[in-house]
């Protein structure tokens, strides 16, 4: 089931879409893995003789999104040059509208602003989220050496 939002089509799968990506994504990593390397695109031919050249980046992404509604989550694609609201952006890194805010007015995450509204792109958010994961995993990577130096069992 697809639900519209600003950003585009949030698509739940069905049961039967979840059987279906489970059966098609290891056929469409084959094809794609049959490729060369550096193979830009991919073409396919029907019974007809008809062609389709896709961009191997585009099935590399089709790929994606079957493993993910294989798995029974919901997708969505989003164009990194996308603007999100501020509770878009709140909801993406997991946290509260007002914290999210707080992060902004403190300059974590780059935003701008229409009218009294503040928009957030998409990238900037993906990038505040990569570099936080970054830095959460840094310190596991500490605590874990500190155990293992104190003999903890670890």
């Amino acid at each position: 089931m697809a639900t519209s939002t600003a950003l585009g089509a949030v698509h739940n799968p069905s049961p039967y879409d979840i059987d279906l990506a489970r059966q098609s994504a290891p056929l469409l990593a084959k094809i794609i893995g049959k490729q060369a390397p550096n193979a830009e695109r991919i073409q396919f031919v029907d019974e007809g003789g008809e062609q389709l050249t896709v961009p191997t980046a585009a099935l590399n992404l089709l790929k994606e999104v079957l493993v993910q509604m294989a798995q029974g989550h919901a997708v969505t694609l989003v164009p990194v040059h996308a603007e999100l609201t501020t509770q878009q952006a709140a909801d993406m890194l997991n946290v509260s509208r007002p914290y999210l805010v707080k992060l902004l007015e403190q300059g974590e995450i780059p935003f701008t602003k229409k009218g009294t509204h503040r928009r957030v792109l998409f990238q900037d958010v993906m990038n505040y989220k990569q570099a936080i994961d970054q830095k959460r995993l840094s310190a596991l990577d500490e605590l874990t050496a500190q155990a293992q130096e104190l003999d903890m069992g670890y």
